[in-house]
C-alpha cells in the first residue's frame, strides 16, 4: 500500500486498536491474538493499528514485537489494513518500523518518546529519521511530551512524502484548527484522545471526523453504531450513548492511572474475548469496578 492510499484509508471510516493478547504468565499469545482480530475484522474499521497504545506498545520488547505484527497481518490479510505502533527512542522506533514493513504492516503510527521533553528542531530529527528509514505511509502522534507546532509539521511534510498522517492526543482545540488550517489536505486527521468518542462531534466540527476507537474492542457494534451516529450528525444517539454509556464508563476509567488499557481488557473478558492480564507498570480492575462494567455493558444488548 503506498502512502497516498493509506492517506485515502484513514480519511474515512472508524479505526481501532485492538489489544494485545498475553497468557496468564504474561507471555505474547498468539493464538487469541489472531482469534481477537478475527472476530473483529468484519465488523467494517477502515483500519487496525496493531501494537498501538491500547496494544500496550509501551510494554512490548523487541524480540517479540515482529511477530505481534506478522500475526495481525497474516491474520487480516483482504480484510482490513494494519497499522503498526512505533515508538521509543529514534532508532528502537526504526527498528520497529522497518521490522512493521518487513512484516507486510501499511504503515505505522509514530507513538510519542518517553520521559523527557524535546525541542522542535529535535522532534522534526526524530520524525524525519523514521520517515527516511522506510518507504511506507508514516503517521505522527501528537500526544504527551511529543506535541508539534504547525511550522514543524509543514516542514516535515515537505522533505519526507510518506508522512501522511496526524493523529491528535492532546485536545488542544486551538492548536488542533491551526494544525488544520496550516496542512489543509496535505495530511490525514485522526481523533485519538483516550475515549475518542466523547469528543468525535467535536472534533468533526474541526475537519477531523476519523477516530480510534478502544471499546471497538469489547463493543464493536456499539462503537460503529456511534461512528455512524457522529458522521450522520445524528445527535439524538449521540447523546443517548453517552448519556447512557459512555460517560457511566468514564467515571470507572478515571478511578485508576493507566486505566484507559486496563478497562478495554476487562471489558474484552467480560464478553468472552480474554485478552489475559495487563502488563506492569498497568494494573488490572478490581474485581467490584468490574462488576460495574459487566452491568453496563450488558445495558447494550448483543454486539
Amino acid at each position: 500500500m503506498s502512502p497516498q492510499h493509506l492517506k485515502d484509508v484513514m480519511s474515512s471510516g472508524l479505526l481501532s486498536f485492538p489489544l494485545t493478547d498475553f497468557d496468564a504468565d504474561g507471555n505474547f499469545n498468539a493464538k487469541g491474538y489472531a482469534a481477537r482480530l478475527e472476530w473483529l475484522a468484519p465488523y467494517g474499521a477502515s483500519a487496525l493499528f496493531a501494537a498501538g497504545g491500547t496494544g500496550e506498545f509501551f510494554s512490548l520488547d523487541s524480540k517479540e514485537y515482529p511477530g505481534i505484527i506478522e500475526t495481525a497481518v497474516n491474520t487480516c490479510r483482504g480484510k482490513v489494513p494494519i497499522i503498526a505502533g512505533a515508538g521509543g527512542s529514534t532508532r528502537f522506533a526504526i527498528e520497529c518500523a522497518q521490522a512493521a514493513e518487513k512484516a507486510g504492516a501499511h504503515g505505522i503510527l509514530l507513538l510519542p518518546h518517553y520521559l523527557t521533553e524535546a525541542s522542535q528542531e529535535g522532534l522534526a530529527a526524530h520524525v524525519e529519521a523514521v520517515c527516511k528509514s522506510v518507504d511506507f505511509g508514516v503517521i505522527i502522534y501528537n500526544r504527551g511530551i511529543s506535541r508539534f507546532k504547525p511550522e514543524t509539521v509543514a516542514r516535515l511534510c515537505e522533505r519526507n512524502a510518506n508522512l501522511v498522517g496526524f493523529k491528535d492526543g492532546v485536545g488542544d482545540i486551538e492548536a488542533m484548527s491551526a494544525m488544520f488550517l496550516t496542512m489543509g489536505d496535505r495530511l490525514a486527521y485522526l481523533g485519538g484522545l483516550p475515549t475518542a468518542e466523547v469528543y468525535a462531534a467535536a472534533y468533526k466540527a474541526l475537519g477531523t471526523p476519523v477516530y480510534s476507537s478502544a471499546v471497538f474492542n469489547f463493543i464493536p457494534k456499539t462503537a460503529m453504531d456511534f461512528y455512524e451516529a457522529v458522521r450522520v450528525d445524528d445527535h439524538a444517539t449521540q447523546h443517548r450513548l453517552l448519556k447512557d454509556f459512555f460517560m457511566p464508563y468514564l467515571k470507572i476509567r478515571n478511578r485508576g492511572e493507566g486505566y484507559a488499557v486496563s478497562i478495554v481488557k476487562a471489558g474484552a473478558k467480560i464478553v468472552g474475548h480474554d485478552a489475559g492480564p495487563v502488563r506492569s507498570p498497568l494494573s488490572d480492575l478490581h474485581p467490584q469496578e468490574v462488576e460495574e462494567l459487566a452491568a453496563l455493558i450488558a445495558t447494550l444488548g448483543p454486539q
